[in-house]
C-alpha cells in the first residue's frame, strides 16, 4: 500500500523522540486519526490557544488521512 500526500499539504521531515512518537501513537489511535493528522490536530489546537488563527480557517478536526 503506497501513502501518498496530498498535493494542498506540505511535506516536511521531523525528528522526534520514540517515547514521544510512541505517545502520539496512542493519543492518535484513541481519537480515531492518523498519526500525521493528530499532530496537524495539535499543533492547530496550540496555535488557536495562543490567539493565532490560520488563514485557511479549516476545521480543528482535520480529516483523517489514513
Amino acid at each position: 500500500m503506497a501513502i501518498v500526500a496530498s498535493r494542498d499539504k506540505k511535506t516536511f521531515l521531523l525528528r522526534i523522540d520514540p517515547d514521544l512518537w510512541a505517545e502520539m501513537e496512542r493519543l492518535a489511535a484513541a481519537e480515531l486519526r492518523s498519526v500525521n493528522a493528530q499532530v496537524e490536530f495539535l499543533l492547530r489546537e496550540a496555535l488557536t490557544s495562543r490567539g493565532v488563527r490560520s488563514k485557511t480557517a479549516r476545521n480543528t478536526r482535520p480529516d483523517r488521512d489514513d
